[in-house]
C-alpha cells in the first residue's frame, strides 16, 4: 500500500524543472521535496507527496481534513483496546 501526506509548501527552488525543489510543511515538521511533477505548485499551495516527490496540487481544504485524520490516528494508544 502507497500512501501520500498533504503537506503546504514553504519555499520553491531551481530553475531546471526536473531539479526543482520546495520546502514543504507537513503540520510542524518540514522537508525538502521535489516538485518535478507539479510545475504549477507555488509556495502557499497544499501538495499531495509520496517518497519525497510532490505528486499533486490538491485543495487546501482537503489538505487540512487529511491532516486532521492523520493527527487523530496520533492519538490512537493500541494498548488500549476494549476487551
Amino acid at each position: 500500500m502507497c500512501l501520500a501526506v498533504p503537506g503546504q509548501i514553504l519555499t520553491a527552488d531551481g530553475d531546471d524543472p526536473l531539479m526543482r525543489q520546495g520546502r514543504v510543511d507537513f503540520g510542524g515538521i518540514v522537508k525538502v521535496v521535489n516538485l518535478a511533477y507539479v510545475p504549477e505548485a507555488m509556495p502557499g499551495h497544499y501538495v499531495l507527496v509520496h517518497a519525497g516527490f510532490a505528486i499533486a496540487v490538491i485543495d487546501e481544504a482537503e489538505a487540512l481534513k487529511t491532516l486532521a485524520s492523520l493527527e487523530s490516528l496520533s492519538e490512537f494508544d493500541v494498548g488500549e483496546r476494549e476487551a
